[in-house]
Formats: C-alpha cells, structure tokens, sequence
C-alpha cells in the first residue's frame, strides 16, 4: 500500500526506516466510489491526500451555477484544498472521485506533527507547493494569452492519461469554456486536419 507513496517521497528526501515507519502511522488509507465527495463548499478542508488509485476533480460553482474545474488528480499526485487546509477555513470548492479511488491522507494536527519529528518533510512540501503556483501561475496566463483551441490543445499533450479517463465537458470546464463550445473548437479542429 505505501510503494507509491514511498517512491514519491524519495524523489526529495531520504527517509530512514524509523522515519518511514512513522510517516506511514500517521497516513489514513481511503476508498471512495466514483461519485464520492471527499470535500464539499463551506466544509474546512482537514486533509492532503495522495492517490494511489483512480481520478479526482476539485472545482467550484459560481454564482450562475457554473462549474469551474480547476486540477485532475490521478496516480502519484496529491489533492487537496490548500487555503482551507493550512488556514483551516471553510473551502469553496468540491473535491470529488472521477472514478473508484484510493488514497492515502494525513490531516492537519498529523502534518503538523509530521514536520516537528521529520522537519524535511517541510522542504518536500514546500516544493509541492511551489510547483502548484507554478501550474496555476502558466494556467492563467493561458487563459488570458491562448485561445480556446491552444488551450485544449495544451491540455490534450500536457495530460494525454486524464484525456482519457475524464469527460469532454469536465475538459471544457477546466480550459474555461462550455461544453457546447469546446464542441465547436474540436469539430473545427477535425476539419482541418
């Protein structure tokens, strides 16, 4: 069950066999549904969580009631609202399995405790963190430099695996447009090629 998990961590820091032992007693082994909530609006988010198996959407609804689709998560990465986490919030987003999934989390009192007996787990994090400004960070700018089509386009090479296992207006959401009008693109993108 920690393979993955312990592959991750080591891509940045090594962690002794006490460490390892005590990351793992702190992990919380999850099975959820396709369908399943792990977060809804206005609940405070007490958990990260790193999936083993399956596809996770995060996203909110506005107040037109349009979603927006803001991360997939698959194999090997991590979910989670970060504002509501760390500052122990209520959220405005939903968190919710694509497919069967299966997770490991920690919740907050046990991350805090975590980085007082294994203070290399901050840097992990830490870069974690950094990388997923750096996403939304390119996201935006795609949103506000790229049309439509680049922006599906971008998504289709950049995440081949989810392009395959999440629906097409779940896609539309997450480029920011309607289903209906990623139609559109797609269909003029097949005429001319």
């Amino acid at each position: 069950m920690y393979e993955a998990i312990d592959r991750f961590v080591a891509k940045y820091i090594t962690l002794s066999p006490e460490e390892q032992a005590f990351f793992h007693s702190l992990l919380k082994h999850r099975r959820l549904k396709k369908k399943s909530f792990l977060l809804q609006e206005g609940e405070i988010c007490d958990f990260e969580a790193f999936v083993l198996k399956g596809c996770i959407r995060s996203y909110y609804i506005d107040k037109e009631g349009v979603e927006t689709i803001l991360l997939f998560a698959v194999e090997d990465w991590w979910v989670s609202d970060l504002t509501s986490f760390s500052e122990q919030k209520p959220s405005n987003l939903f968190i919710e399995t694509i497919e069967d999934s299966e997770l490991l989390s920690i919740d907050y009192k046990s991350k805090s405790l975590l980085f007082q007996k294994i203070p290399a787990f901050e840097r992990m994090f830490r870069l974690l963190v950094q990388r997923a400004l750096g996403v939304l960070q390119q996201r935006f700018y795609a949103s506000v430099s790229q049309t439509a089509e680049e922006r599906y386009l971008q998504f289709m090479e950049k995440y081949p695996l989810v392009a395959q296992r999440v629906p097409q207006h779940q896609i539309a959401r997450y480029i920011g447009v309607s289903p209906e009008f990623l139609s559109k693109v797609r269909s003029t993108m097949y005429k001319k090629h």
